[in-house]
């Protein structure tokens, strides 16, 4: 290890931190901020949220006896500096990576990981379930959720908050602050004001106070009540959450482990009080290198240059499937004004936020609620205007109901722009849009397409914007696109209308989105063994295009489907189609169906993962081969290019 960082290097595990002094804390956190930037500038990565709680990770480890005290990190973003402190140092720089660690925390990784996270919202559900399986044990250990303020924005954490301060169950809860304040700034007063309420004396004072009163007839007991929580509202700010059951204490400086560690250590050693919610405020990207103030710049950043923070990101000739769909809407929404945009707390991961430069009266962040965020937009649909909520796949997954009941139902025209599709990379499985046609295409009443490339995705989006008889969805992949030009404006599609690409005898590749690129690899490959191959675009997942899978079915002797999808998406209604309409599958027709294994890949680049996946070129022609009962010739090799 580097001689810069001597107390850094000591740190193997928290049990090594808790032997430090406290008046050590401050250097170790200067020690610890730096590693950060040193591995972010190498591999890049979600830095800026780990770098704004490098206090505050050191307090909690320091304070509380991890991994026998439960330590939750919601989304786990900001886990990076936890990963450090918890023998993870020497594999930082292989985080995302594949065979790496893991880019949020993981119950395989580690055991100073209690729950896994890559969405937000879940940590105090998380922790109110462990606390509550600690009492049916009889165990004493904490439990303790990290939240940032902007989960506290995803419902399930105020349904968790309602559950747990009516339970009286002895939890911690610490709102990670780190940008949308909801008090006032933190000085000396306040913190010391943090460190009286959650002190002992204070506390046993309170509860002497509480048993006293509890001899008063119900309704002065009930307004001694609220004096105590009013009282300490007016001076803490923490109304709110009191309400809520939880004894506030707070804001406390996220920096100051002067402050940070006291106040812990009286939350910890406090007689049981039921549910304690500590406020602490942070800054995001505090001790960042770049020169320019932008929470955007710093939040998932490139590898980047460590003393000017210029960052280091790989010149690129196409733009993305993002920028494409964020194009495209803008230009239909220049010529329909009711077309709005929806988007939960990713504008500029979903390309929304140039939509709402161009109309910012016409884009609705909702915050971290894909619930609310579906219903808001079938209200809206159904008063006339044309909604365009767009959610990556991963996190379309939490609204499932509120599409079924509020969107399909009742046939509202909502225009689904589903980013992320397929796998995506180095975020894992928590972020794959492995489920989005499976899960939609059993849906009645609902329309899918799938994007092959970038062209096809302004048709999508052209598309979308005309058909008024009901919900519709497209989806399309992360990353860059294929680059085909790009229309300026797209045609409108015909609904359930696939188009072949290629005419061939002998087999037939039928593929639904952006594996298009591989079947025709395969059918370049398997043509110059004398296959001849047939080679067609779905586009449409449902409604079926029934007329070309027939014709397919019935003039070759194999039928491939590849989607980048889960089990029992596309391909399988293809095969049921052919199996309940057709004589195809009598007449010895074989079907073979591609699509993502019924497993959860590892994280690793998105090229890594379709390998992994089985759903390249080169398992199109194996599988093909297969199904003609051939053998792989011994120079098997797959001719690049698009």
């Amino acid at each position: 290890m580097s001689s810069s960082t001597p107390l850094l290097d000591q740190v193997r595990t928290p049990e090594d931190l808790r032997r430090l002094a406290r008046e050590d804390l401050p250097q170790l956190a200067r020690e610890l901020r730096a590693e950060l930037i040193a591995a972010a500038a190498e591999t890049g990565g979600h830095f800026g949220a780990g770098m704004g709680v490098v206090e505050l990770t050191i307090a909690l480890h320091y304070v509380f006896n991890t991994p026998d005290d439960r330590l939750i990190w919601d989304v786990s973003h900001q886990a990076y500096p936890h990963k450090v402190l918890t023998g993870r140092r020497e594999g930082l720089r292989t985080i995302r990576k594949k065979g790496g660690l893991a880019g949020f925390t993981n119950r395989e990784e580690s055991a100073y990981d209690p729950f896994g996270a890559g969405h937000s919202s879940t940590s105090i559900s998380a922790a109110l379930g462990m606390a509550k399986a600690r009492d049916l044990a009889g165990k004493r250990n904490n439990v303790i959720a990290v939240i940032g303020d902007g989960s506290m924005s995803g419902g399930m954490a105020y349904e968790a908050m309602n559950h747990a301060g009516a339970t009286d169950t002895r939890l911690i809860v610490v709102l990670n602050d780190n940008g949308m304040s909801i008090a006032p700034a933190v000085g000396a007063l306040t913190n010391y004001l943090s460190w009286l309420v959650s002190s002992r004396p204070f506390l046993s004072l309170r509860e002497m106070a509480k048993q006293i009163t509890s001899r008063f007839p119900r309704l002065l007991r009930e307004a001694a009540a609220k004096a105590d929580e009013y009282a300490r509202g007016m001076v803490m700010g923490g109304t709110l959450f009191e309400e809520m059951g939880f004894y506030y204490v707070g804001p406390v400086d996220g920096h100051d482990l002067d402050v940070l560690v006291p106040v812990l250590e009286n939350v910890r050693d406090a007689p049981d009080v039921g549910p304690v919610l500590v406020h602490v405020l942070t800054e995001k990207g505090r001790g960042h290198p770049f020169p320019k103030d932008d929470p955007e710049k710093y939040h998932a950043v490139a590898p980047f240059d460590p003393h000017s923070g210029e960052q280091k990101k790989p010149p690129r000739n196409v733009p993305t499937y993002t920028e494409v769909f964020s194009r495209a809407l803008i230009a239909e929404a220049e010529r329909d004004e009711r077309i709005v945009a929806i988007t939960a707390a990713m504008p500029s991961g979903t390309g929304l936020d140039k939509f709402a430069e161009r109309f910012p009266e016409r884009m609705f962040d909702v915050g971290i609620a894909e619930q609310h965020a579906v219903t808001f937009a079938a209200g809206l649909a159904a008063e006339g205007m044309k909604p365009f909520p767009c959610i990556y796949s991963t996190f379309l997954q939490r609204a499932y109901d509120q599409v079924i009941h509020d969107v399909a139902l009742q046939k509202l025209p909502v225009r689904f722009a589903i980013d992320r599709a397929g796998l995506v990379g180095n975020d894992g499985p928590t972020h794959a849009g492995s489920f989005d046609v499976a899960s939609l295409i059993c849906v009645p009443n609902m329309v899918i397409m799938a994007a092959a490339d970038e062209a096809e995705l302004v048709h999508m989006v052209a598309t979308a914007a005309a058909f008024d008889e009901g919900p519709i969805a497209f989806r399309y992949p992360r990353g860059p696109g294929m680059g085909v030009e790009v229309p300026e404006r797209g045609e409108i599609l015909e609904i359930g209308k696939g188009r072949v690409l290629q005419e061939g005898t002998d087999v037939a590749i039928l593929s639904l989105g952006a594996r298009l690129a591989e079947a025709l690899r395969a059918a370049r490959e398997l043509e110059g063994m004398g296959i001849s191959v047939t080679v067609a675009d779905a586009r449409f997942a449902k409604p079926l295009d029934v007329e070309l899978i027939e014709r397919l079915g019935n003039e070759h002797a194999v039928l491939i489907t590849i989607e980048e999808g889960a089990q029992g998406g596309f391909g399988a209604h293809v095969l049921a189609h052919l199996a309940n309409h057709t004589e195809a599958l009598q007449r010895g027709l074989k079907v073979r169906t591609m699509t993502l294994p019924d497993k959860f890949l590892p994280h690793a680049s998105q090229a890594e993962q379709y390998e992994d996946a089985g759903l390249t070129a080169r398992d199109i022609v194996a599988n093909t081969l297969e199904a003609l009962g051939r053998q792989r010739p011994p120079a098997f090799t797959v001719i690049s290019g698009n």
